[in-house]
């Protein structure tokens, strides 16, 4: 373990992926080793004495290169996957250098303030008012359960129930209600608190996924009790927007909680032109959103964003002091960032999106933004003058796209994949098996573009 010094331990770390990022313009975007060659690479014997820290640095890197899929470069589109700006990427080098556990203020106070000042600035970006409470998780999954946490808590205490000390055995009925278009995500945050996937009201949608106010009406109409409403910013599939200010409206005037899925979506707020897509979003109670979609920073990271402190803090902190290990630095003044979110010990995640809002600033993130949706626009206009089907309304940054029928768009999605030009996947979209592409690195140019439609036509065109 001693062959080296540390500090060239990590020089010669930062060559090789360097090395690995130069290569991303230019490598297919597929991972280029087979399931079974992958893991003969890494399935070295467990040895009693160690290994070299440079040969084994050196080993992971060569098999990575071969073994990752390059989502970081700038032809991925199979999911919604930022890469990460540099300036991300280096920052969370020092987040792992400085190896903070970002749960206390006693810990890092280096991880509280930065914290304290990025939530300020995404408050800004987004819209949201200078009260929002935030806290920075794993990803949209856990912004999602940290939100609707908070919804349970005020909900229940509202009617008279305290679910953080009594738990769910009789307390009254939570109606929540969901759109039909909701992320799976969803569903299982619900699961992880007690409120069950099967049992929720399902909400009809229009044919761009958008989740119908009148239908919402009709629904809570006939709801009794503690009520919670699941809206979206950006449908995965489609990227349309619920409207927002409507149902804010109708879940508020029924004394329910509005929980937002804005995983990327909610970041039309900051281009002036895509904007008004979130229109209403202020009048969520909760938002979840990714922070390695959009703001293009590495995993992990998403943010939960409250406009109810008292919620937000009871359902995540612990109510009692008597409930506490003695042994922690527990600060009555100063924000333990643990107190808004399900963890305790964690890395100080919020520094990459330090940098990274840093280096953008507004109107950089504004265009990276809308050159994303340009790029979108661009590729279905280059789909449906091929003569394909380009299933959804283009407004953000989705493409979804059908070759024929189900087994030909199935083909050709596959072929692509083989072929390492670019990366796109398969979705089920009002019942049409299509192609969903989607757009939302930093890394992605025109170019990039234009060379993965080429690929892309080409590709139908054999199959055709």
């Amino acid at each position: 373990m001693n062959d080296t010094s540390t500090r060239q331990l990590l020089e010669r770390t930062a060559r090789l992926a360097a090395d690995y990022r130069e290569t991303l313009a230019e490598r297919p975007v597929r991972a280029l080793l087979s399931p079974a060659e992958l893991e003969r690479a890494l399935a070295v014997p467990l040895t009693d004495s160690g290994e070299s820290a440079t040969a084994v640095i050196e080993s992971l890197a060569q098999i990575g290169a071969r073994g990752s899929v390059a989502s970081a470069g700038g032809r991925f589109f199979g999911f919604v996957i930022g890469s990460s700006t540099p300036a991300a990427l280096a920052a969370d080098w020092l987040v792992s250098a400085w190896d903070q556990n970002g749960g206390l203020y006693a810990t890092s106070p280096l991880v509280a303030a930065i914290e304290t000042v990025t939530a300020g600035w995404l408050r800004e970006l987004a819209g949201l008012a200078p009260a929002t409470t935030v806290g920075f998780v794993t990803g949209c999954q856990m912004a999602s359960f940290t939100g609707l946490a908070a919804a349970r808590h005020r909900v229940l205490r509202t009617a008279g129930w305290d679910v953080e000390a009594q738990g769910l055995f009789g307390a009254p009925p939570i109606e929540v209600l969901v759109s039909d278009e909701a992320h799976y995500t969803i569903f299982l945050a619900l699961r992880m608190l007690g409120l069950g996937a099967g049992r929720v009201r399902r909400v009809s949608t229009d044919r761009q996924g958008r989740m119908r106010a009148d239908a919402l009406a009709q629904q809570l109409g006939t709801a009794n009790g503690p009520c919670i409403v699941c809206a979206q910013a950006g449908n995965v599939n489609s990227g349309g927007f619920d409207p927002l200010e409507e149902i804010a409206s109708l879940t508020h005037a029924r004394g329910g909680w509005l929980h937002v899925d804005g995983a990327f979506g909610l970041w039309a707020a900051a281009a002036p032109r895509r904007a008004h897509l979130v229109r209403g979003i202020a009048q969520a109670d909760s938002i979840a959103t990714d922070g390695h979609k959009w703001l293009n920073v590495p995993y992990d990271c998403g943010i939960v964003f409250c406009s109810d402190a008292a919620a937000h803090r009871g359902a995540m902190s612990l109510a009692a002091p008597s409930q506490a290990a003695p042994y922690l630095a527990t600060s009555t003044q100063l924000r333990d960032p643990h107190e808004y979110v399900p963890e305790e010990s964690r890395r100080g995640r919020a520094i990459t999106l330090y940098a990274a809002l840093r280096v953008l600033g507004r109107r950089g993130l504004g265009e990276l933004i809308e050159r994303n949706c340009r790029q979108a626009e661009r590729f279905a206009a280059g789909l449906a003058a091929a003569g394909h089907e380009v299933l959804n309304e283009v407004v953000l940054n989705q493409v979804v796209v059908a070759f024929g029928d189900a087994e030909r768009t199935r083909q050709v999605a596959a072929a692509l994949q083989e072929d390492g030009t670019c990366w796109c996947g398969t979705t089920v979209w009002q019942g049409r098996t299509a192609m969903r592409i989607s757009l939302s690195s930093c890394a992605t140019t025109d170019a990039d573009v234009d060379r993965s439609l080429a690929a892309l036509l080409r590709i139908a065109h054999a199959i055709a």
